[in-house]
């Protein structure tokens, strides 16, 4: 089986890469010359880098815009050169300390502001990073003020000295290199995955059982960390350091960096780096004239490569991606067999949603038995999706109670109904159109509590996909997909989390006949697996074909609940469709 397809969890994922890199890295440092100009730009190169791969976790993978990683790069700087300075603490304790200290600022940071989204974001992190300036600049009796700090004393490790300037250079780049390995390994695991989902699509992401506030959070904490550990290095590195070397004009270089690259991959930010850092020197020979090359070169790429050089590279690699071959076992579900039983497992009482004077639900019942496939019909603007909404934690409940197997979840969040087996698909179509589509479908089969992730993920979720009838475009970019088959996508990750009840809201809608035909094959195809599925919906045809029981809103009201062939025969249900009067439709 593809190593590309399906993450592995082996510790040696990667290793003999990695070697590779840690070697050319040794090869450079020990050819580089111990002091000058060429030895400034290649230390300057490494640690930008280190700063702009944290850049990487937050706005590449959370998709959270953050103008503030220079401040993070001083408060690992001013931690390592005060630590050694004036504290006179060992080099590599005051980087740990230093790079603690920016992680918390950046959960704080975080936390107080990922409440808000957009440029309102952009501007909290623009307020953090001229702050931090002020502090520096204006704190004399600790950060020795515009002056800043001098003589920043580089480590020795078990008795082996970095005080030339070459031997700092390798630790410099071997950091560089690790770390890039450790956010590229980020990318394809759990935590990961999660991050992109959140990037693409904060309320699908939520019904997968994602917490996106405290994934935001940890984005930011996490390239908090990676930003002070590049500033540290860049403290040892030049061994002086003052304010305006992290001021908000810092924070663009190294946004720039990560765009020009590809902000979506660590070796895109490595890339984007050295061509920021480098090209002008390279240039140099033009005289006059090299700046306007440089800053055409650099608005040609990004207007031509939105995804940056990288994402180039990745899109090449991607469409060379062979099929998942070998058999895989089936979804767990299909082994199963449960029929229908008089248990509960979703009850709802008296649900109520209003929207100002608007009530979309009014006192709305309905209870839904283990094992069954139970149709909420109703014309259009009868409440349906305001419904299913509000029983999966999108909208909060005016009044009226939820029960889920025996669990009241009124006031839960999203992800963690999800997490005790509650999923749904969407009237309109929310998947990570960032991602493939297995690692789409990984996503649902990760589910907290599942007790899946890496390989065993990647298997069931091949398993999903061979359900629906997808796995030959596992390799694909789901945005790729027909809408029909996005839609099965959808379906394939709600399966592959193992689910109680699947809740699939209007899934005919934008279907073709030929589609619809298809759709409900594959919902007959998973009755009597045990699973017992919520479908939302007003196409009669699919509802006929696959529902035991049927309950019917109109103008926010149930007005029947029962049989098929009770429900659809009752002249309330039949005035509502048709808009006939009650007498007439009798």
């Amino acid at each position: 089986m593809s190593m590309t397809a399906i993450p592995q969890t082996s510790v040696w994922r990667g290793v003999p890469g990695t070697l590779i890199a840690l070697a050319g890295v040794v090869a450079v440092a020990f050819l580089a010359p111990q002091q000058g100009y060429i030895l400034n730009i290649l230390m300057q190169a490494a640690t930008y880098a280190t700063a702009v791969v944290g850049l990487v976790v937050v706005l590449g993978f959370c998709g959270q815009i953050s103008i503030a990683q220079a401040a993070f790069m001083g408060l690992g700087a001013y931690g390592v050169a005060i630590g050694t300075v004036d504290f006179h603490l060992n080099f590599f304790a005051a980087l740990v300390l230093a790079m603690s200290l920016a992680g918390a600022l950046g959960l704080m940071l975080g936390v107080a502001s990922l409440r808000l989204g957009g440029h309102y974001l952009a501007m909290v992190t623009i307020s953090f990073q001229q702050i931090l300036t002020l502090v520096l600049i204006n704190w004399t009796s600790f950060t020795h003020g515009p002056d800043g700090v001098r003589n920043i004393a580089r480590p020795a490790l078990f008795g082996i000295s970095f005080e030339q300037g070459n031997d700092f250079l390798g630790v410099c780049l071997t950091a560089m290199v690790l770390t890039a390995v450790a956010v590229w390994r980020l990318k394809s695991n759990r935590l990961g995955r999660a991050m992109r989902a959140v990037r693409d699509n904060e309320l699908a992401a939520g019904t997968c059982g994602i917490d996106v506030f405290g994934t935001k959070v940890l984005a930011f904490g996490l390239s908090a960390v990676i930003g002070g550990l590049g500033g540290g290095l860049f403290a040892g590195g030049f061994r002086y350091i003052s304010p305006d070397q992290f001021s908000f004009a810092e924070s663009i270089v190294l946004l720039t960096m990560a765009l020009l690259g590809g902000v979506q991959s660590p070796f895109g930010a490595l890339l984007g780096t050295g061509l920021l850092v480098i090209l002008p020197e390279w240039l140099r020979f033009l005289r006059q004239v090299y700046l306007a090359v440089y800053g055409a070169a650099v608005i040609l790429i990004m207007v031509f490569l939105p995804d940056g050089l990288w994402g180039f590279v990745d899109e090449q690699m991607r469409k060379r991606a062979r099929p998942i071959q070998g058999a895989v076992p089936p979804l767990p579900m299909l082994s199963e067999t449960g029929a229908e039983t008089d248990e509960a497992v979703l009850k709802v009482e008296g649900l109520a949603k209003h929207f100002g004077g608007i009530k979309a639900l009014d006192g709305v019942d309905l209870l839904v038995r283990r094992g069954t496939v139970h149709a909420l019909i109703g014309p259009n603007g009868s409440g349906k999706s305001t419904f299913v909404n509000v029983v999966t934690g999108l909208y909060r409940p005016t009044a009226g109670r939820i029960v889920f197997a025996g669990t009241d979840i009124t006031g839960a969040a999203p992800h963690q109904r999800n997490r005790l087996g509650l999923a749904r698909t969407f009237q309109n179509i929310r998947v990570f159109r960032g991602m493939t589509v297995l690692e789409n479908v990984m996503v649902g089969a990760e589910r907290p509590g599942n007790g899946l992730q890496g390989e065993a993920a990647g298997l069931r979720a091949l398993a999903a996909l061979d359900f629906v009838g997808l796995r030959g475009d596992a390799h694909r970019m789901v945005g790729q997909l027909s809408y029909g088959h996005q839609r099965y996508v959808e379906i394939a990750r709600a399966l592959a989390g193992s689910p109680q009840v699947l809740l699939l809201d209007e899934p005919a809608a934008g279907l073709n006949m030929t589609e619809k035909q298809e759709l409900g094959a594959l919902l007959r195809r998973l009755k009597g697996h045990g699973l017992t599925i919520l479908i939302i919906d007003h196409d009669m045809n699919l509802v006929e074909q696959v529902a035991d029981h049927i309950t019917v809103l109109n103008f926010g009201r149930r007005i029947a609940s029962g049989t098929k062939r009770d429900v659809l025969s009752n002249p309330d249900v039949i005035a509502a469709y048709l808009g006939e009067p009650r007498h007439e439709a009798a």
